[in-house]
């Protein structure tokens, strides 16, 4: 393979004599294989919105000379449309706050703009620090491009999870006057409408809806124009006043500037919200999905109240068996969510003084868990809670079997009496409805009306 050296303070490596990547890269690339995942295309993307964002500003007011800002913004362009994906080569751990992705982004793009100004790779006239990195540190451009990354990753998951709040509201509509038995602690309660569990599910997701939403407005707040440590080291001030409304052009979101740089370099705070709202969201889906597998457990010897859509065989050995595969993977999907977010409650306690030297595993993971539950959320919508079926028959031979109903005539009998009807009941494997009408305790017109399922509803 054809080579050419290059050299930084460290000493000197041989890069493959096509690549846009230099040495800075190349030394991250071998001391960090740690996941065998490259950085999220998204976050490196944003990275290069963030250098175009600055370019254009250090161009405009000649802290870089125009041809170079201009080949380094259509150098960004090209990065944009994926035209150097494969030049992007840095696992999504690593060490160094993230310095190792920062200057894989600076010097594929200042390769590409040597070459876009007449030289070639590794010549430089355009510099990954000196040019591209004008005014910036890994320590300000990578939380904001995080935060990018977050948003944008995030607009998908929010339109899924109010499509799945859709789809529970129409089953909670369509199964509005269908009754079942309510439990606690799996033990039969009271009746409950089949349409009002599903409306409840639809309600602890609006919840999580507009918690991932509030969460989400402090990804708007960047510390860009920080520098190192938030005190703008090495930046000029119309820099500094301009780069935030810059990139807000360029990547169409409305950021704004922090007022504490310092703070919004030191604290990584945000990204825990995120991820807590996240856990929210995951802890009432898997909830949920428990609920589904019980309700539809059997078909013959379980709940059986509720028919989920088949979409695998269940068995290798057993023929027939159909088993709730959407609702565990949603489970599984929950327990991803809530490790990761034990991860970065970490990684962002860990931070020392100045700066968050963990973010690189904070946005690994909290890319990981917005995109599988988003993922999760699509597939129970689709192949789960939209093809339910209701098995009403089954639930009101249970209602009927219950002693559950037996609270109704706590306030005509007394809980005394009440619990010995039940006892009774039990024992003999007779309704409850058939005692009080053998011992004539109440009327039968009167007690029709107070062991109406639907009214205790």
């Amino acid at each position: 393979m054809k080579t050419r050296k290059e050299s930084d303070s460290i000493g000197v490596l041989s890069i493959p004599i096509d690549a846009h990547y230099g040495v800075q890269t190349l030394r991250g690339f071998e001391n960090f294989q740690i996941t065998g995942q490259k950085m999220r295309p998204e976050f490196v993307h944003n990275i290069a919105i963030i250098k175009k964002a600055a370019a254009k500003v250090n161009g405009k007011y000649g802290y870089v000379k125009k041809e170079i800002a201009d080949a380094i913004i259509t150098a960004c362009d090209e990065v944009l449309n994926g035209d150097w994906d494969d030049d992007f080569i840095t696992d999504a751990v690593q060490g160094g706050a993230g310095t190792t992705v920062n200057m894989n982004v600076n010097e594929v793009i200042a390769n590409r703009a040597s070459e876009l100004l007449g030289g070639k790779k590794g010549e430089y006239l355009c510099h990954p620090n000196d040019h591209v990195n004008y005014a910036q540190s890994t320590n300000d451009v990578i939380p904001t491009a995080g935060k990018l990354t977050v948003l944008k990753l995030s607009d998908r998951l929010l339109k899924r999870l109010a499509g799945l709040i859709q789809a529970l509201e129409e089953k909670a509509q369509a199964f509005d006057g269908i009754i079942k038995m309510g439990r606690t602690q799996l033990e039969d309660a009271v009746p409950i409408r089949l349409g009002q569990e599903f409306k409840a599910y639809a309600s602890a997701l609006q919840r999580d809806f507009k918690r991932i939403q509030n969460t989400l407005q402090e990804m708007y707040v960047v510390n860009l124009g920080g520098t190192a440590i938030g005190t703008c080291v090495n930046a000029e001030r119309n820099y500094v006043e301009n780069i935030v409304p810059a990139l807000s052009k360029e990547c169409k979101r409305a950021l704004k500037k922090a007022d504490d740089l310092i703070d919004a370099t030191q604290n990584v705070d945000c990204f825990v919200a995120v991820s807590g709202s996240l856990k929210a969201c995951a802890v009432n889906l898997s909830k949920m999905s428990n609920d589904l597998r019980l309700m539809s457990s059997g078909p013959k010897t379980g709940f059986g109240e509720i028919t989920l859509p088949a979409k695998q065989n269940g068995s290798s050995i057993m023929p027939g068996k159909v088993n709730p595969v959407i609702p565990e993977v949603v489970s599984q999907v929950a327990f991803l969510v809530i490790g990761n977010d034990v991860t970065i409650s970490l990684a962002a306690e860990a931070g020392q003084l100045e700066l968050n030297a963990f973010e690189p595993v904070i946005f690994y993971k909290l890319f990981e868990s917005i995109t599988c539950l988003s993922n999760a959320i699509k597939t129970l919508t689709v192949n789960c809670i939209q093809g339910i079926i209701a098995n009403e028959k089954r639930c009101e031979e249970l209602v009927g079997k219950s002693v559950g109903i037996v609270t109704a005539l706590c306030p005509y009998l007394g809980y005394k009496k009440s619990a010995e009807l039940a006892k009774e009941a039990l024992a003999k494997d007779v309704k409850i409805k058939d005692l009080i009408l053998e011992y004539k305790l109440l009327d039968p017109e009167e007690l029709e009306k107070i062991l109406d399922p639907y009214s205790m509803t």
